[in-house]
């Protein structure tokens, strides 16, 4: 009987041994009480469109850091990149092959959510909570203002207006950045012959533009938020031509083990939106982006 007894201590001790270090490796998702009794919430930001600067703001980083008041938590902004922000938070990564998501590997979780102009996926659905919209978007067509390529006339039927937005590809070249939200994937433009040409230098969809502009292909994919940002920065150097995406939107995204968390998020979000301190952010960051997206700010506007 003491054997037995000694042999299931033993057997529960390393249990609960196995227990810590998988908690500890991949970071068991905390959800809302876990955070608020750690005192921290770890957001994961990308340097990307004025979602995150890098500077220590950005949209997402006020947002955050708002809601980790909210929460009465200690914010901590953890940098990522588009191709780990997923193991960042999950602890594997996320492989997407054709829409069938499968997790593979083990790694330290770093963050309790993201927040970086992520943009709402069917195949990232698989494996994360979003929360509802942050901020719209829309994937289009761009190209050197210099080049010969006319921006297509646009209509009221937006179905008609990608297809003939992704005529004008043809065999020219594509630039596109793969898991990304500029992943060819995600607009059905692989396997269709086009020369797409993926940008591997780095993962800072930042540095598209310049790239186009060295003339490292002909055309390139950005979204809206990056458009405003580089039609400014890149004053009458580059052009749209039409949409390669119907309407999209960004949201915060969160372990499926922590409903909590996201649900305190939403509330959050929904106050924000109600007394305007929502809309003073979006005129902080994105001066002119009303004006594509008049129907999403009309929202609790």
């Amino acid at each position: 009987m003491r054997f037995s007894i000694r042999r299931v201590w033993r057997s529960s001790i390393a249990a609960i041994v196995f227990c810590v270090s998988l908690g500890t490796s991949l970071g068991w998702a905390a959800d809302l009480k876990d955070i608020q009794a750690r005192g921290e919430i770890r957001h994961l930001g990308i340097r990307y469109a004025n979602f995150v600067t890098g500077d220590g703001d950005g949209f997402d980083v006020d947002l955050v850091r708002g809601f980790a008041h909210e929460i009465g938590v200690r914010y901590t902004l953890v940098y990522t990149d588009f191709y780990t922000v997923l193991r960042d938070l999950l602890g594997h990564d996320v492989v997407n092959q054709n829409g069938a998501v499968t997790l593979t590997g083990e790694f330290p979780v770093r963050g309790d959510m993201i927040a970086t102009g992520f943009t709402v996926l069917p195949w990232r659905k698989q494996v994360v909570l979003y929360s509802d919209p942050t901020f719209p978007s829309q994937v289009l067509l761009v190209a050197r203002a210099a080049s010969p390529y006319a921006p297509i006339k646009g209509s009221s039927n937006l179905t008609q207006d990608i297809i003939e937005t992704k005529q004008l590809i043809g065999g020219h070249s594509l630039l596109v950045m793969e898991r990304t939200c500029l992943d060819p994937a995600n607009y059905d433009l692989k396997g269709k012959g086009l020369d797409l040409r993926s940008y591997i230098r780095s993962t800072n969809l930042n540095e598209m533009v310049p790239a186009l502009l060295n003339k490292e292909a002909e055309f390139t994919l950005l979204d809206v938020p990056d458009v405003i940002l580089d039609m400014q920065k890149w004053a009458g150097q580059i052009k749209v031509l039409g949409p390669i995406s119907p309407e999209q939107v960004l949201a915060a995204a969160f372990p499926t083990g922590s409903p909590e968390l996201r649900d305190a998020f939403n509330r959050y979000l929904r106050r924000l939106r109600e007394e305007g301190d929502y809309d003073k952010l979006v005129d902080k960051y994105y001066t002119g982006v009303r004006r594509y997206f008049p129907a999403f700010f009309k929202v609790g506007g």
